[in-house]
């Protein structure tokens, strides 16, 4: 089994002769199935955008969504119409409403959207004002406080469904690949090589620490299954081991300049 990693593609910015030009790419290495931690497109377009990889590799697409997949619109609407794709359309999947999926019988996927949840770091202190909270109706909050509390929210979502997914994965394979779209360690916020430090102002808003803090309970309470995290969001590349049996493979990414992020022969 071949997978394609890619992350952070950003469809958007890219013409129809770029894109295919970009998928002819991918499907030189032979893929037998795709992995997209997010940023595919926006809200407008990132539904027509994944069945039209699938349709041109004719290989299924799993996919997590990152923040700009909600530009133009807001999360709940979208997710939904995520999870209406997956119940209809074979060949994509959005991870949070397909579970667990068995890629080989050693090796399943699971994942989530995740979210910068501002729990790293210091969100209060931060002057940094991301387009998200622009161009995503429920994040257009004036009072900050209220703004922290539903990035929290949103981290949380997260980490609940990795308490609840996770197990049923670990309980039936000896290796599971999580996708998230933000980093959920602060060791794996990679910015030109070096891992962010605790005062950076971009730290709370490119990190999920409560996808993070469940990742490390079921490391911890399934010390035998091994445990790939394939993220993105922060453009820069990096890896890092934060248990014995939990590795976490940050992608990097520039706008118009899509790349396969690894090849992974299971």
């Amino acid at each position: 089994m071949r997978v394609a990693w890619l992350t952070d593609i950003h469809f958007e910015f890219l013409n129809k002769a770029q894109i295919d030009q970009f998928l002819d790419e991918v499907a030189q290495h032979q893929p037998d199935a795709l992995l997209i931690t997010g940023d595919i497109a926006n809200a407008k377009t990132v539904a027509s955008t994944v069945q039209y990889i699938a349709l041109k590799l004719i290989k299924p697409v799993y996919f997590v969504l990152g923040n700009h997949d909600f530009y133009g619109g807001d999360i709940e609407p979208v997710r939904a119409q995520m999870a209406t794709l997956t119940r209809q359309k074979r060949g994509v999947a959005w991870m949070p409403a397909a579970g667990v999926v068995e890629l080989t019988p050693h090796v399943a996927l699971v994942g989530h959207d995740g979210w910068g949840d501002g729990q790293y770091g210091d969100f209060m202190a931060s002057t940094i004002m991301l387009n998200d909270y622009v161009h995503i109706q429920s994040l257009r909050l004036a009072d900050k406080a209220i703004l922290m509390q539903k990035l929290n929210q949103l981290g949380v979502q997260a980490g609940d469904y990795l308490r609840g997914i996770l197990p049923e994965a670990a309980r039936q394979y000896p290796q599971v690949m999580v996708m998230l779209h933000p980093p959920p360690f602060q060791q794996a916020c990679w910015y030109q090589g070096k891992a962010s430090t605790w005062d950076d102002p971009f730290l709370p808003h490119f990190t999920c620490k409560a996808a993070g803090d469940a990742l490390l309970d079921v490391a911890d309470a399934y010390p035998h299954v091994t445990f790939t995290v394939l993220c993105g969001h922060v453009h820069s590349s990096g890896e890092v081991q934060m248990r014995p049996n939990l590795r976490v493979l940050t992608g990097g990414a520039e706008y118009e300049q899509p790349e396969v992020q690894r090849i992974f022969d299971l």
